[in-house]
């Protein structure tokens, strides 16, 4: 079971409503934000997990989070449950499964010539620099390698060119969206059905 939340109307997004519904824990670290931006997106991205976790197990307390060796949330209560939460720009997201679960949501953007280098393998250079819309080639495999970087719960690595690789070696797909407005691209990464049901 997978399901994955998506808010990109960010801007409508009632923030000070989010933040007296959500754990005095997110509370305290969203605030912590500089930005209102940032703060309402990942106030919206919580929400999300919170309409997840209401719907899909009855859950209705705001979830508090427990943390992995790099940072990565879970929770303790529930260790059967993997969410995931990103947020840009444009939007949030957030997907909730019963199986390690990773997501990334990107706005287009530009990017330097050294970034692909550092970043990317020699093939998917290729395919970025042969695309018509390198921006947009780039973007959806960086959430790609974001997406699966978060599920391991490792975050960046210094073998980013290889991530994919990797991922695809354990078994792991990605379902990649694009924005009907063409300001974002989202990845989930997750399990095969054949390897979820080993």
């Amino acid at each position: 079971m997978l399901k994955v939340y998506v808010n990109d109307h960010l801007d409508a997004f009632d923030l000070d409503e989010a933040l007296a519904k959500m754990s005095p824990q997110r509370h305290d670290y969203l605030l912590r934000f500089r930005h209102e931006r940032s703060q309402r997106a990942g106030a919206a991205a919580y929400m999300l997990l919170c309409q997840g976790l209401r719907e899909l197990y009855g859950i209705t307390e705001p979830p508090v989070f427990a943390f992995g060796e790099h940072g990565k949330p879970f929770l303790a209560e529930r260790p059967d449950i993997y969410f995931s939460l990103s947020h840009c720009r444009e939007a949030a997201a957030c997907a909730v499964s019963d199986s390690p679960v990773g997501i990334d949501v990107e706005s287009l953007r530009s990017f330097s010539p050294s970034l692909l280098s550092r970043t990317m393998s020699a093939e998917e250079s290729a395919v970025i620099n042969t695309d018509d819309d390198p921006r947009r080639a780039f973007i959806r495999l960086w959430t790609q390698k974001e997406a699966y970087l978060k599920l391991t719960g490792t975050g960046l690595v210094d073998e980013l060119p290889m991530v994919l690789t990797d991922a695809a070696a354990l078994g792991y797909i990605f379902d990649v969206r694009e924005s009907d407005n063409a300001k974002y691209i989202l990845s989930v990464c997750h399990l095969g059905p054949e390897k979820h049901n080993d």
